[in-house]
């Protein structure tokens, strides 16, 4: 800290009162990629445990015996 004609001069290390590490993008980064893995997670085994396209499926197959059923 220096005093110059009555003004206080501090430098930035001074006036925010520590260093600077970068721990907050760091920890920023972590839970973003966390969030997205998990994300992903959930996406990916509500698709597989999904009936939807079982279903469509079987409906196409039902639907093409039945053609083929009512066909002379």
């Amino acid at each position: 800290m220096q005093v110059r004609n009555g003004e206080v001069h501090v430098d930035a290390t001074e006036a925010r009162a520590g260093s600077t590490n970068n721990t907050v993008r760091y920890v920023l980064l972590i839970s973003i990629v966390l969030a997205i893995l998990a994300m992903t997670i959930i996406w990916v085994t509500g698709a597989l445990n999904s009936d939807q396209g079982n279903n469509a499926q079987a409906n196409s197959q039902r639907a093409v015996a039945e053609e083929q059923a009512t066909k002379p």
